[in-house]
């Protein structure tokens, strides 16, 4: 098997079932268990489904097997609650019912609700918790108490709508405030290719996966966050990948330890990208064809 390079290792969250892919669920699950018997694993993280999935991925995975009668491995998985620590309490409760391995718990902070408050009806998780970050005066304040309780960060890098997408700016900041406080993070939504870009159809500027992994470095590094938007906000692809490509073995981990993932809907467009970029070997790509 051709080793996936430091850099992207365990990468790319499988967020199959999310906009803009919206595959379904009983489509969704043999998919993840395809990608993650690959020659690409090493590339592929957990299959990310959001709570109100859990009821219809139950029948799913009890009535699964390899059609030779033998056991099906439990489904590695992080859930998202949308709708705060209440929602996620539920979700962990029908998750242990399940045959999973429940790899995190994604949980955002529902409007108005202050750090303490959040915290508090979250309670004791036994597993990863991904704090969602909001994009207000509140983020200070959850940032400290992620860092304290040792959780981790959700940054939300895209959506639907043009104001779903951080400025440079505002994410190098972002960034920037948990590489300081030693909060690991991962990105979600608005990620589609690994350079910064405008969507032709959408006309959104949407931040490439790349940039966010060399923001990362350089925030570790000790760069302002001037410097941290202005390497968010390139678009030379050919710079970008060899940059990535010049970071080395241990840099690379060491910025991965900071940012550990993205939720992609696509596997193979990664795949394909960095391929076409020169970052991964040609024969991974190969077995998508």
């Amino acid at each position: 098997m051709t080793a996936v390079p430091a850099f992207a290792a365990g990468l790319c969250d499988d967020a199959a079932v999310f906009p803009p892919g919206l595959a379904p669920l009983d489509a969704a699950v043999p998919a993840h268990r395809a990608h993650r018997s690959a020659p690409y694993a090493e590339l592929v993280g957990p299959l990310i489904l959001p709570a109100s999935a859990l009821d219809d991925l139950d029948p799913l995975l009890h009535n699964s097997n390899t059609g030779s009668g033998a056991a099906v491995p439990p489904l590695d998985l992080s859930i998202t609650a949308p709708n705060g620590p209440c929602e996620a309490a539920k979700a962990l409760a029908r998750a242990a019912e399940l045959p999973v391995d429940l790899r995190g718990i994604e949980v955002a902070v529902p409007a108005g609700m202050e750090a303490d408050e959040f915290f508090r009806v979250l309670g004791t998780v036994d597993v990863p918790v991904y704090v969602e970050v909001p994009r207000d005066e509140r983020r200070p304040s959850i940032i400290a108490a992620v860092a304290e309780l040792g959780h981790r960060a959700k940054f939300r890098t895209g959506g639907v709508k043009p104001h779903l997408y951080p400025s440079p700016d505002e994410l190098a900041a972002a960034i920037k405030a948990v590489v300081d406080a030693g909060v690991p993070f991962k990105a979600t939504a608005g990620l589609h290719h690994p350079v910064r870009n405008t969507d032709p159809e959408t006309g959104f500027h949407q931040h490439g996966f790349l940039n966010l992994l060399l923001a990362t470095d350089a925030a570790a590094q000790g760069r302002p966050v001037d410097g941290l938007a202005s390497v968010l906000a390139d678009r030379d692809a050919a710079s970008i990948a060899s940059r990535v490509a010049g970071l080395g073995e241990e840099r690379a981990a060491a910025a991965r330890s900071r940012f550990l993932s993205f939720g992609t809907c696509s596997i193979t467009d990664p795949l394909t990208e960095l391929t076409a970029l020169g970052l991964l070997a040609p024969v991974l790509q190969e077995t998508t064809r």
